[in-house]
């Protein structure tokens, strides 16, 4: 966790002053396997050169401030439709979707709840799953994304 928040205070500015949204990163690191995802947005939208020049900004700052001493592959992308959610900010703006949320641990008996976001409480997220509420504490989340709603 230590070294996401340092991530994110590294290269979220980056991306911001490239003129696009800094979404949020994951820092995936397993054995010798580790991956930096770097999500970036924008009013327009995100193509395949965006992501590049946004990669190439990041590998530079990462060069020079070297925060991960092993090998690593850095994906940048945009969201996408079932885009991760990271920020008490980010849940209050998709009030209303249905999401999947997996907790660190377990609450009320259980890891994964899947339900309509309905808000955010202080620094919980209200999560309707059937006919119960949930406060969900957000340092209790481990992974949260949008479940994408097709419309007919």
């Amino acid at each position: 966790m230590a070294k996401e928040s340092l991530l994110n205070e590294l290269l979220g500015p980056v991306v911001e002053s490239m003129g696009y949204t800094f979404w949020g990163l994951e820092y995936l690191s397993q054995g010798k396997d580790t991956v930096l995802r770097v999500f970036i947005d924008h009013e327009n939208g995100i193509t395949v050169d965006d992501c590049a020049a946004v990669s190439r900004q990041i590998s530079s700052v990462m060069d020079v401030e070297d925060p991960i001493s092993q090998v690593y592959n850095l994906e940048v992308s945009s969201p996408g439709m079932d885009r991760p959610v990271f920020t008490l900010e980010q849940y209050a703006s998709l009030a209303g979707n249905i999401i999947d949320v997996r907790l660190r641990m377990a609450f009320d008996g259980r890891r994964k709840f899947k339900g309509q976001l309905i808000g955010v409480e202080q620094e919980d997220i209200v999560l309707r799953v059937d006919d119960n509420e949930y406060l969900l504490p957000i340092e209790l989340i481990e992974k949260a994304n949008v479940v994408p709603q097709f419309k007919d």
